[in-house]
């Protein structure tokens, strides 16, 4: 699909993750040998950082700054592509297709993907992304 490209925003809306966002790392379109179905690499927020207000101490706002992220193949079928898009250096490399087979590998790339986001939401940057769905 021509609008799933790298850096958009989607919502997932089957499974253990629906409802929550994610950022498209690498779309394939015409699926692999392991997925013979079209679906992505996509990295989520599973639980989504606190609000922080400016009463708060310097310590209690970096631990509320924390993000949770998760990496998943995903059909198609169940993404949503939202207007945004996100972009992020540090996902590019972070995950790929042979990252999901060792558990070492995918927490490694799990650290990156927090990494990213977390410096990311400091920032101030993408501030829709890191809040959860309300409905």
């Amino acid at each position: 699909m021509k609008f799933l490209k790298v850096g958009r925003v989607a919502i997932i809306t089957r499974g253990r993750y629906a409802g929550k966002k994610v950022v498209i790392i690498q779309p394939l379109d015409t699926g692999s040998k392991s997925h013979p179905f079209p679906h992505a690499l996509v990295a989520g927020i599973e639980r989504y950082p606190s609000q922080v207000t400016r009463r708060m101490s310097k310590a209690r706002q970096q631990k509320r700054s924390k993000v949770k992220p998760f990496i998943k193949t995903i059909n198609y079928n169940h993404l949503m592509p939202t207007r945004y898009t996100l972009e992020l250096e540090g996902l590019k490399g972070a995950v790929t297709n042979d990252t999901f087979k060792e558990v070492s590998q995918r927490e490694e790339a799990k650290k990156n993907v927090k990494k990213a986001l977390e410096d990311s939401y400091v920032s101030g940057k993408n501030r829709w992304f890191f809040t959860p769905l309300r409905f």
